[in-house]
């Protein structure tokens, strides 16, 4: 019988987690529900695997690389790659079930078969909300999605600059130098301005065939970021263009409800070289980064787009939202020893002594219906190999259970720490430990 052992390995691009910093990652989750729930957004999850024809509507059905697809039987099938189109596809087909504008939040894997490297993988958590109108969706929704990105960083405890920007701002101005033929290509160019820099991208331009003196205006206009009012009044009559101006106007209705939700207006900035190299985003624009740690990148990013589901109905559905992808920035935090990885999981370690096993599953019981987080060390190894295991984890407290502490109900309970050591009833410990 050939008995040859297979060699465990896992495929690249998937993160797997010890103990310790799968509890760190789910506490990050918990606090981002926490703030999508608290701004009374509600759950929604939506399959991992979705029909080919619907996942790759907006692509006209072709097959991207990086997305996984397959057939089982007769049936094509994609592995989502965001969260946006089935959000499109569950809107769609339960429109007359939903309350508008429609407040979702999701949280859950999508999968790119892009190539793995630090902080790029192929199975992604990610951290989404939109708000979602029916024909018309008022710019407080936008400015409700930049302050639920600020309060969850916050909570991570981390200080978030928000960069912001309107594309009709770019729309209307390339419309008006007369290059509207060729917008979509001076978009993904100009999206490139912070990669490649200036002299670079004005070689992008001219090859794209934007004269010398355009090229200049519209790497001038891109590189434009600071304080929202001073950006503002510097832009606000450089075209009489139709698009333009209602950027123009919704910026300035976006900044007057930022402030009027307290955002403190250190924290955000307006900055025209943030376009989103989405096609979807149709104005408002949103990138996250956390100041300190500029080097992370963005870490949340979104937008407003208007036609949502215009691949499965006529229907007019505007939205906007924002998306944390929460294991890139995990891994870059646990790449650059930024994760605080000193603390336990467990309340208190319980250590019998003798043949008391019994005693201690019985105290095991009363703490644990009291809330303590805390467990026996029933294995039979020595006492001084389970104290060293308790401090190894960094459990706070030990319990030492003897036949004599039985016999007495008072307990050896020890703090870790200070070495300090008393003799407590069950009670009298439950209270110390709350």
């Amino acid at each position: 019988m050939d008995n040859k052992l297979i060699t465990p390995r896992k495929l690249a691009g998937f993160m797997e987690l010890e103990p310790q910093k799968q509890i760190v990652f789910d506490n990050m989750l918990a606090k981002i529900r926490k703030v999508y729930e608290k701004n009374s957004f509600l759950p929604l999850d939506t399959p991992i695997l979705e029909l080919s024809e619907v996942l790759l509507a907006k692509s006209g059905g072709e097959i991207d690389k990086e997305v996984y697809h397959f057939t089982k039987g007769s049936t094509d099938i994609c592995m989502r790659y965001d969260l946006t189109v089935p959000l499109a596809r569950f809107v769609s087909m339960n429109f007359d079930k939903l309350n508008f504008p429609y407040r979702r939040f999701q949280m859950g894997k999508v999968f790119r078969g892009e190539k793995p490297q630090r902080g790029r993988f192929r199975e992604i958590y990610q951290c989404d909300i939109d708000i979602i109108g029916n024909e018309n969706l008022p710019i407080c929704a936008d400015s409700e999605c930049i302050k639920v990105g600020y309060e969850i960083f916050e909570e991570l405890n981390f200080e978030p600059i928000i960069e912001l920007s309107n594309r009709n701002i770019l729309f209307g101005y390339i419309e008006d130098i007369g290059f509207v033929e060729k917008r979509n290509d001076i978009l993904t160019a100009l999206d490139k301005i912070d990669k490649i820099g200036v002299e670079n991208l004005k070689e992008m331009l001219l090859e794209i065939g934007v004269d010398k003196e355009n090229t200049t205006k519209l790497v001038e206009l891109t590189s434009l970021c600071g304080p929202f009012d001073t950006i503002l009044e510097k832009i606000q009559n450089l075209s009489t263009n139709e698009i333009y101006v209602k950027g123009v106007n919704e910026l300035k209705e976006l900044n007057s409800y930022l402030k009027a939700m307290q955002i403190p207006e250190d924290s955000y900035v307006l900055k025209l070289g943030v376009i989103r190299g989405q096609n979807y985003y149709t104005g408002t624009v949103i990138e996250i980064r956390l100041k300190g740690y500029e080097n992370l990148g963005v870490v949340c990013g979104g937008g407003r787009y208007d036609n949502l589901a215009s691949y499965f109905t006529n229907k007019h559905l505007p939205g906007v939202g924002i998306s944390i992808g929460l294991t890139r920035i995990f891994d870059i935090l646990d790449y650059q020893n930024l994760l605080d990885l000193n603390f336990s999981p467990i309340d208190l370690m319980i250590i019998p002594l003798g043949d008391t096993k019994a005693n201690c599953m019985e105290l095991l019981f009363y703490f644990r219906k009291n809330n303590i987080t805390c467990e026996v060390a029933y294995e039979d190894k020595s006492f001084k190999s389970k104290l060293k295991d308790a401090n190894k984890r960094n459990i706070p407290y030990i319990l030492i259970v003897g036949e004599d502490e039985v016999k007495n109900n008072a307990y050896a309970f020890k703090n870790m720490a200070s070495s300090q050591q008393e003799t407590l009833t069950k009670e009298e410990i439950l209270n110390k430990l709350k």
